[in-house]
């Protein structure tokens, strides 16, 4: 049986802030922003030169208008030490303009040749275990190799040198997927010049890290271990830092060819994995450099989640606060999931849209045709091995007709939202280094929070907690455990200058280094909280909570100032809890401060943020019936709704007037979607030219 859905207002009842970092066409490297694009991963290295122009053709017959080339092809590139040939790539590139096809070039640095590792095996990455690794698959390389820097140097001097100047080609991608780093001597030399930096002496270092429990104190600079055990909180916080700016180096040795040399027109991004959400280092500074943010979107096993899916791909919009590509996604299948299924019909069309919903610019498959061996060669792609193309080619050709027509309506729009949540990643690894309950999930933490949010508001911004929060009226911040004070400073400020903070548990329990705050939590946020933490408690049983249930974490909470408010209480529960404070909230200045102590349940979820939304006068615009997404993206004096139903039935979505429908043509007022439909539909907002 379908549903109707009444949205309230398409124009926001709260004034929409406006946009953060919105992309300046005059900027450098701003292509990515112009317009919609649709493309595929093509590895031309691996085929007869004969047959390009027939992969191009068709990739242009269902409406590509990108492809991207060269990163894994480092030994076609460079055969033998020091010989080059760009010539393939120069001729490829010149080949794809001729139908259509901008060029995205990738790096090769993520597969270096067999003659380089055989003959430098320093070049390879140790593992903490001090294994070296062997040539054969992709990542077997050091990034602080300082010999391997070189070598990339070189090669990436080349391809600039070759393509920097060709007009084709759009932007640059450096190398593929970041994920390992390396424990070979090169590396411990850097990791203790790293530390002799920051810390200058060994007490210094050794106040930070508390060295004097369990006699951990260092006297000697070579004493201090380099490898990925678990060990002391501070020391495995600081060699997260230390990945971190170790993979930020490794890219500028790149980047900075690569400027030197390129058209300042050419962007420069790289393709985060990990399905967005891992944290082996932290993916904010990584994107400084860069002119915008991509990530890999993957599904693997089963179907798309889409509250994780879009929350993801919020993350990575905040990543540069600015609209994002996705780099490569899947065309209906992988090869390297449990069980490696196939989308339903339609579900890879609804994938693309969703992250256009949410902020992306581009959607790139990987991968364009299957080759005929290697590790990936059953992974799903867009054509076969005989250049033929396979079932879901049609349903690609469906959304490159779309994104054209779109295209014109949706370039220069970005998602915006009132709200936003928090992500740190010194916080998601104090918590992870030291879980204390095997299900604490920060992920599923923050998705708690995102779900109702999303569904009241279309869209939710995800930032950094350095991030600026003025033009949010209501700011989650869902595990914010280590709060140093200069945070603690910015957000007492927010709240303070009218802003309303909702902290959730674990937050403020540790500073920069990792270590416990002498005052209880929030830390150097209790005293604007007015109030504090007496005890945490990991849950091996449901304790009641004002009409719905905590698992798997609670706090017991304490009010100190007079108009700190008790907004939740914990019922018949542990003995520790029965009646305690659950939740306690404070008006400071002309904003407000919340702190929720417990895990709870999704109805109290949504209760809980109903009022914190209406206490920080943010409408909920949107009551979307199950399965269905609505997002909108504004900008250009226009408001861009993209409506998805994810589900197995037919839904029906009334609007709250006529709007015009950019897909299907004409003016509506509501509109039906099957299984895995999509409509878009486009108004005029205030002070746009008539």
């Amino acid at each position: 049986m379908s549903r109707m859905l009444a949205l309230a207002a398409l124009l926001p009842l709260c004034a929409i802030p406006s946009a953060a970092a919105r992309p300046d066409p005059a900027a450098t490297g701003q292509a990515q922003f112009e317009r919609l694009w649709l493309g595929s991963a093509w590895y031309p290295e691996q085929w007869p030169e004969a047959s390009w122009d027939a992969d191009l053709a068709l990739m242009a017959r269902h409406g590509a208008n990108v492809v991207r080339i060269g990163e894994f092809a480092w030994s076609r590139m460079e055969p033998r030490e020091g010989e080059y040939d760009m010539g393939w790539l120069v001729r490829a590139t010149r080949l794809a303009a001729k139908h259509g096809l901008k060029v995205v070039i990738g790096t090769p640095t993520d597969t270096p040749p067999a003659w380089l590792t055989k003959k430098y095996p320093d070049t390879l990455r140790v593992d903490g275990n001090g294994v070296r690794a062997v040539h054969g698959g992709r990542r077997q390389f050091s990034i602080s190799s300082p010999r391997y820097r070189e070598f990339s140097r070189l090669i990436v001097g080349k391809m600039a040198g070759a393509l920097g100047r060709e007009p084709n080609v759009i932007g640059w991608q450096i190398g593929n997927e970041y994920t390992d780093e390396s424990y070979d001597p090169a590396a411990r030399a850097a990791w203790h010049a790293w530390l002799k930096a920051k810390y200058g002496t060994l007490d210094r270092l050794n106040d930070a890290w508390t060295t004097r429990y369990w006699s951990q104190t260092y006297s000697d600079w070579e004493q201090v271990p380099f490898n990925n055990d678990k060990a002391n909180p501070g020391w495995m916080l600081d060699l997260k830092h230390f990945i971190t700016q170790t993979w930020v180096d490794f890219q500028k040795n790149q980047l900075d060819v690569i400027r030197a040399t390129a058209e300042p027109r050419q962007f420069i991004t790289t393709n985060l994995g990990g399905l967005g959400w891992a944290n082996r280092f932290d993916r904010y500074a990584i994107n400084r450099d860069l002119d915008f943010a991509s990530w890999d979107a993957y599904v693997g096993t089963g179907h798309l989640q889409p509250y994780r899916m879009g929350a993801t791909h919020d993350l990575v919009r905040g990543w540069k606060r600015q609209n994002f590509w996705v780099m490569e996604t899947q065309p209906g299948f992988v090869n390297w999931a449990p069980v490696s299924n196939m989308l339903y019909p339609g579900e890879t069309r609804a994938m693309a849209w969703q992250a256009i919903g949410h902020g992306s610019d581009a959607v790139l498959y990987w991968q364009w045709r299957n080759a005929l061996n290697g590790q990936e060669t059953l992974h799903g792609s867009i054509v076969g091995p005989d250049g033929k193309p396979l079932p879901v080619y049609d349903e690609i050709g469906q959304l490159g007709r779309e994104m054209a027509k779109a295209s014109p309506v949706i370039a220069g729009t970005t998602p915006e939202s009132p709200v936003a949540i928090l992500q740190d990643y010194d916080s998601r690894w104090a918590i992870d280094f030291q879980l204390h309950h095997k299900d604490y999930d920060q992920i599923a933490v923050l998705l708690d929070y995102y779900r109702p949010l999303k569904d009241r508001l279309g869209q939710v911004d995800i930032v950094a907690a350095s991030a600026p929060l003025d033009r949010y009226k209501l700011v989650v911040a869902p595990s914010l455990n280590v709060i140093p004070e200069a945070l603690a400073k910015q957000l007492d400020d927010y709240v303070r200058g009218g802003g309303h903070l909702i902290l959730g548990p674990r937050s403020g329990m540790k500073d920069e280094a990792n270590r416990l705050h002498t005052q209880r939590q929030p830390g150097p946020l209790a005293e604007l909280l007015g109030g504090r933490v007496e005890q945490y408690y990991a849950l091996d049983e449901a304790v009641a909570v004002d009409g719905g249930t905590a698992r798997i974490w609670a706090e017991q909470l304490s009010t100190v100032a007079p108009d700190a408010e008790i907004v939740l209480r914990y019922g018949k529960a542990n003995g520790w809890l029965d009646g305690k404070p659950a939740a306690i909230s404070r008006k400071v200045g002309k904003g407000r401060i919340t702190y929720l102590g417990a895990l709870i349940d999704d109805a109290s979820m949504q209760r809980f943020l109903e009022t914190a939304l209406a206490g920080a006068g943010v409408a909920a615009e949107f009551a979307a019936p199950p399965d269905v997404e609505l997002m909108r993206r504004t900008g250009e004096g226009r408001e861009v709704l993209i409506v998805i139903n994810h589900g197995r039935e037919t839904r029906n979505v009334r609007l709250s007037g006529a709007m015009q429908d950019v897909l299907a043509g004409g003016s509506k007022t509501e509109v039906t979607l099957a299984p895995e439909g999509v409509a878009v539909f486009q108004k005029k907002t205030q002070g746009a030219e008539k």
